[in-house]
């Protein structure tokens, strides 16, 4: 956890968030049940708001529980937020369950990963789908979108590489604007670099409302789509940072080739 130790940083970095969410002073006010002339004192220094004021304006602008508890120990604050390690015994039931809904969606690959993309659970499935990938991108801490990129990875046997790469590549960049993460940074910078050129214009693997990813196999031609799931009430930090994405068949075909995959 990253401590500020300016002692008026929180005014800093709450005017960041608001301004990185495009919210004015008046709407945050609204939002948090204030008055739009208390976030400009609180802003500018002039007021140092109470614990539970600062939680409520966090919220309200949605900034992640990691961020909200640097911003709560910028003003002299406790955190409010725990953070369990995900394999630590605090998050032994969630552990369960996911394993238990990554079991469930066999024999389609499926993960789990932290916020910049590191691998913490998979199924049998996406074992077996990752298998072509080079052994040293397969080492403890895996990145899945390095894997699915990179030229030592699955890159080679995508055949719309270059559509797929800035779909992926374009949804990291975003995330790292909104939630910034300097792993999430560097990530995006590394994979941008390996990417072919971007296509000028949409290709025609649309299959009505989503890009798929298309794989070269031995059994023909995979195609995949992809679904990404969060906890959307979580108050632990690490668990609040956990996305859960699915691989989904797009026709029979990649249904029945997956099935006989694993």
């Amino acid at each position: 956890m990253t401590v500020l130790s300016e002692p008026d940083e929180y005014a800093t970095v709450l005017r960041r968030w608001r301004t990185r969410r495009r919210v004015s002073q008046l709407e945050l006010a609204l939002r948090a049940g204030t008055t739009q002339r208390h976030v400009s004192f609180i802003e500018s220094g002039r007021s140092r708001p109470g614990r539970a004021m600062l939680i409520r304006l966090a919220e309200s602008l949605e900034v992640p529980l990691r961020d909200r508890n640097a911003l709560l120990l910028a003003a002299g604050y406790a955190p409010a937020y725990p953070e369990n390690r995900f394999d630590g015994p605090g998050l032994a039931a969630v552990r369960t369950a996911l394993e238990r809904v990554l079991a469930g969606h066999l024999p389609f690959p499926a993960v789990v990963v932290d916020r910049a993309g590191t691998l913490l659970l998979a199924n049998a499935a996406f074992t077996a789908l990752t298998a072509p990938a080079a052994p040293e991108l397969l080492v403890p801490p895996v990145s899945v979108p390095r894997v699915l990129l990179h030229p030592d990875g699955l890159a080679p046997l995508i055949v719309n590489l270059d559509e797929w790469a800035w779909h992926v590549i374009d949804r990291l960049r975003a995330e790292s604007v909104r939630n910034p993460d300097p792993r999430l940074v560097a990530l995006v910078t590394e994979l941008a670099a390996l990417a072919p050129d971007r296509p000028r214009e949409p290709g025609p693997d649309y299959v009505g409302f989503a890009v798929p990813l298309r794989l070269r196999h031995r059994d023909g031609e995979l195609r995949l789509l992809t679904t990404l799931t969060h906890f959307g009430t979580a108050v632990d930090v690490s668990l609040a940072e956990l996305r859960m994405e699915a691989f989904l068949p797009a026709d029979g075909h990649t249904a029945a080739a997956l099935t006989a995959l694993t």
